[in-house]
């Protein structure tokens, strides 16, 4: 199936990011520069990751950089169109009560606050073992099921530089360079995933957070964005929320609390959450695309052993004993308005 002509889906007819707004101060890395393995790259890679757990990545003048950032351009489109389709349809892809979080998540189903009040986005979650065949096929809906090869492609270069990334934190903690990229092997079940979201512009009387702050549970994210709208809150006592800008040919990068749990508390996994974009781009309907690494399904959740870098355990301590899939089927799930009905019945 060819893609469909989306003419919303082209960056060039957004609204430009407003020079007025504060924004977050996130390190630019160059993934050129860490293949290369460049030392002092490698160390701002280091330092990112213990002091914002954010970062951008210039993806330019990569191979698998470069490929990336077109499959990003395409499978906007398809997401796009995806999204197009009736509310009855996607419906149909939502899988939750078969305690997955795979397929489509509805506008309004998840809950943003304390409160309970209800999100902004829809989703459709994408499985990385269904996609490269490692386990039994979703159903999909037609637009996505004709671009599989489309998604695998994009799987297959995030996944390639997310191991780089691991492998150059592996080696500043002074650990075998193999030894987090082990803990997420490509042909290893796990629950990693590409994610395509939505969120249509707000009533301008009663614009406010789309999705509420969290931090992700996994390992690592690659986020595509063209709009505002992602904030997050640097450390520190005062800190404000800051919007992420946008950067062509750049992924968003951020780290999960599975690296956290790994390091036991020395690498960052920072609050985020998104609202309406900023300006004028706020009367445009938010697309982005992401996609999560998580450890393996049986991986524990424990903090690495052999590093002298990592802190150690409090004196009497005790880490849960809690495997990657567990963690993350608790952790996606667990904002859906059903299971926060029952958390607080």
């Amino acid at each position: 199936m060819d893609l469909p002509n989306m003419s919303t889906a082209d960056r060039n007819e957004t609204p430009p990011f407003p020079d007025d707004v504060a924004t977050a101060p996130l390190l630019c890395l160059s993934l050129n520069k860490l293949l290369a393995n460049d030392e002092e790259e490698s160390n701002r890679l280091f330092s990112a990751s213990k002091d914002l757990g954010f970062f951008y990545l210039d993806l330019r003048a990569t191979s698998d950089g470069e490929s990336i950032l077109a499959d990003a351009d395409k499978l906007f489109v398809v997401g796009e169109a995806f999204f197009n389709l009736s509310l009855e349809e996607k419906c149909t892809y939502d899988f939750s009560r078969q305690k997955t979080y795979f397929g489509y998540k509805p506008p309004g189903t998840a809950v943003i606050d304390k409160d309970g009040t209800l999100d902004r986005n829809e989703f459709y979650n994408a499985s990385k073992d269904d996609i490269l065949g490692l386990s039994p096929a979703w159903p999909a809906p037609t637009i996505v099921d004709a671009h599989r090869h489309l998604l695998k492609s994009y799987m297959l270069s995030a996944h390639s530089i997310i191991s780089l990334i691991l492998s150059r934190l592996s080696t500043h903690l002074h650990l075998d360079p193999s030894t987090l990229p082990t803990l997420h092997r490509l042909a290893s079940p796990s629950g990693d995933q590409a994610r395509f979201i939505k969120a249509s512009p707000q009533p301008s009387n009663d614009r406010r957070t789309a999705l509420g702050e969290h931090t992700d549970f996994g390992s690592i994210t690659l986020l595509f964005n063209r709009l505002g709208g992602l904030q997050v809150l640097p450390p520190g006592e005062g800190a404000q929320w800051c919007y992420v800008r946008p950067l062509p040919g750049h992924a968003i990068v951020n780290l999960g609390d599975a690296m956290v749990k790994f390091t036991n508390g020395l690498l960052r996994s920072n609050t985020h959450r998104v609202v309406s974009p900023p300006g004028a781009q706020a009367e445009c309907t938010r697309y982005s695309l992401a996609y999560f690494a998580r450890p393996e399904d049986n991986v524990i959740l424990k903090r690495l052993e052999g590093s002298c870098v990592i802190p150690e355990l409090r004196e009497g301590e005790v880490e849960e004993e809690i495997t990657s899939k567990e963690w993350i089927l608790t952790k996606a799930l667990g904002l859906r308005v059903a299971f926060f009905k029952k958390k607080i019945g």
